[in-house]
């Protein structure tokens, strides 16, 4: 925390006493408190408090605002989990809400806040692509990304790109940077067939450019984001030429390579749709099954195909016939887990097999659930 300064709002020398008169007109000294301890106090306390306690002084705004305080509070205090999502009404003006976790599973109807999404809202249709450290990243008109952290208001949108869609987003701890993925898929003809490369840019954020890494191995990436777990962007691809194979792809994002994941052994069922996830910080899968169930996986060790466990199944929701979507989204106070079931959410009790839906808008379409968390780290001062 050396960057941070131990400023002082009067003219009085630090380790003078304030005094302050009491009826008899006597001066009593108030206790004084060294900066450092008052670093560590307010580092502990909730980011929400912190954006008021702003205007207390000008070197507690001096200190708030500074980007080392932010990454001190942001490891230090316990987050609140909040649930985004997003929806366009009659009028298709873009509408952003906020919903405290809890009150998700705990309140009827959950309790929500409209948050000002920062770009011009008027038939707006722009998507979420993921969250970090507090920042939410969107694919704005699907090739340029918006960084936003709603917490504090910051945002900032990055250089657009052609062709390529925004993908995914996340922290690298080799390059202390955050980084946002493009990914370009192109088709040609080959031997009088269709064939497609696929070409990866990164973005850092603070730098004001893209760049070019190596040729991605294999496959089609499926989907519209990628799941960040452990230091690694992954997603679903269709295995070229075999639209109904379909391959687990990892990018590292520090040494900005490519791999494919082995998937866990799904037995004898007959495996109609799944999707990646990331469930008690391990990647997640789900799986529709002709059996008529639904089951999650979880890679509880990064990277090592023997760590899959079935660890849900339970009764399908909706027409088989129809390949519904799904998507897990969290799990809350290890019995309750929220999924995504064609646009609706759906929790499901594991202790009592039992399925509740929360009392929830219509979203006109689907809402794009994302989990984060509030934190101080703004996308505008960030360096590479």
């Amino acid at each position: 925390m050396s960057q941070i300064s131990h400023g002082y709002d009067n003219n009085s020398p630090k380790n003078e006493p304030h005094t302050i008169p009491d009826g008899d007109s006597l001066h009593a000294p108030l206790p004084y408190i060294p900066f450092d301890l008052i670093i560590e106090i307010l580092s502990r306390v909730p980011v929400k408090s912190l954006i008021q306690f702003k205007c207390v002084c000008k070197s507690w705004k001096t200190l708030i605002s500074n980007p080392e305080f932010a990454k001190k509070n942001f490891s230090t205090i316990d987050h609140h989990h909040h649930l985004l999502l997003k929806s366009n009404d009659t009028l298709d003006n873009f509408i952003v809400r906020s919903y405290s976790l809890p009150s998700i599973f705990e309140t009827s109807p959950p309790i929500s806040n409209q948050v000002s999404y920062p770009l011009n809202t008027q038939n707006c249709f722009d998507i979420i692509i993921g969250s970090c450290d507090g920042i939410l990243c969107f694919a704005v008109n699907i090739s340029c990304a918006l960084l936003w952290n709603p917490a504090i208001g910051a945002f900032k949108k990055l250089p657009p790109l052609k062709k390529y869609n925004i993908f995914g987003f996340g922290f690298d701890q080799c390059s202390d940077s955050y980084k946002v993925v493009a990914i370009l898929r192109r088709r040609h003809s080959s031997d009088g067939r269709n064939a497609y490369t696929t070409k990866v840019k990164i973005h850092n954020l603070g730098t004001d450019s893209w760049r070019r890494i190596k040729e991605y191995p294999s496959g089609i990436p499926i989907g519209l984001a990628a799941k960040l777990v452990s230091g690694t962007l992954n997603w679903m691809a269709s295995i070229a030429r075999n639209v109904t194979s379909f391959a687990i792809m990892s990018l590292d994002l520090g040494k900005e390579s490519c791999q494919e994941l082995l998937q866990p052994d799904f037995g004898e069922v007959n495996v109609l749709t799944f999707r990646l996830g990331v469930l008690k910080n391990c990647l997640s899968i789900i799986v529709l099954h002709e059996e008529g169930f639904t089951d999650v996986w979880l890679m509880n060790d990064y990277g090592k195909k023997e760590s899959w466990t079935k660890f849900l199944s339970f009764p399908c929701l909706g027409d088989l016939n129809l390949f519904p979507y799904a998507k897990v989204i969290c799990i809350y106070e290890d019995e309750n887990v929220l999924f995504e079931y064609d646009s609706v959410l759906t929790i499901y009790n594991i202790r009592n097999r039992t399925f509740k839906f929360p009392e929830m808008p219509d979203f006109g379409g689907r809402p794009f659930p994302q989990i984060y968390v509030e934190s101080l780290i703004s996308p505008c001062v960030l360096k590479h």
